[in-house]
């Protein structure tokens, strides 16, 4: 008669038990191994901590409404704000983003999508590689060559220029690697319904990877938010007035104040008024991308695939 014995197969031997002891050696390699990578992640995430509460607990008590319009203090007089700064920083961001968005884009779907095999996207790639791992300050002073040499002065479209070199290379890879995630099905259904390669690539790939790519966008416009170095080569001087507000547009060929080269210029000197608006800077920065991140979830909540 066949053994009732929950414990036993039908062969007769005993089974093996699928609930692992709880001090078996896997079991508890197993347990020690997460928390080693629990520790670890949150030893990573301790600098991004304190960054943050220095930022918020030493910057927050400077924030009001008047920080957002007017110009930096002299040394020892209260108030003031940094208005020109973030005028200046929204300026160099954009022009840089006007620039290496267009170009990044393109670059990427031409050696994605049209000369995926070929040396020519080869070198693109390599030389994009060589590009993200450039300092940035070696960027400012090609940008201080190239620009502000030949103007003669700096100016807000040399801090561009600079910016959308450092942001090119990330939109690049990141707008490959998102053309990649499409699968090739859709691809291919495009093809086999009569749309030629480029009407699949402008109207099905690029929209259906377009959440990675505003992804990667983002970044870039992160990086150059808080560059400094380069800033400092082709803007310069801190100018302690509205520029834009008051010579418009003419005032992109001059000097340009930004938020990274206050904190740069405020944070060093002994004048506390000057070093707490120095704080309040860097928490807008940091705020400016979260800001920027979120909108960028929101806008690639939607996904084709």
């Amino acid at each position: 008669m066949m053994s009732q014995n929950p414990d036993y197969k039908v062969s007769g031997y005993p089974a093996r038990s699928l609930k692992r002891s709880p001090t078996s050696p896997r079991t508890l390699f197993s347990i020690i191994m997460t928390g080693l990578t629990f520790l670890c992640a949150g030893i990573a995430l301790l600098p991004l901590l304190a960054v943050l509460y220095y930022a918020i607990v030493k910057g927050a008590a400077r924030i009001n409404p008047s920080v957002f319009v007017e110009l930096p203090p002299a040394a020892l007089q209260p108030g003031g704000g940094f208005g020109n700064a973030i005028q200046g920083t929204l300026i160099m961001v954009g022009l840089g983003a006007l620039q290496s968005i267009p170009i990044g884009i393109l670059a990427a779907i031409y050696i994605s999508e049209f000369a995926a095999d070929t040396q020519l996207a080869k070198w693109i790639r390599f030389f994009t590689n060589v590009l993200s791992g450039v300092p940035s300050i070696i960027v400012g002073v090609f940008a201080y060559g190239v620009i502000v040499l030949n103007m003669k002065t700096p100016s807000a479209l040399a801090g561009g220029f600079a910016l959308a070199i450092l942001m090119l290379p990330i939109i690049v890879r990141a707008t490959e690697e998102a053309l990649k995630l499409v699968p090739q099905e859709i691809r291919q259904a495009s093809l086999g319904l009569g749309g030629t390669n480029f009407q699949t690539v402008a109207r099905v790939v690029v929209p259906a990877a377009m959440p990675a790519i505003v992804t990667g966008i983002t970044l870039a416009i992160a990086r150059a938010a808080g560059e400094t170095a380069p800033v400092l080569f082709t803007a310069r001087f801190f100018q302690y007035y509205l520029p834009f507000n008051e010579k418009g547009l003419a005032a992109l060929a001059e000097p340009t104040a930004s938020l990274a080269v206050l904190v740069y210029n405020f944070a060093s000197r002994p004048y506390e008024n000057q070093k707490e608006l120095a704080w309040a800077a860097s928490l807008i920065l940091v705020l400016l991308v979260l800001i920027t991140s979120i909108l960028s979830r929101l806008a690639t909540a939607r996904k084709i695939y």
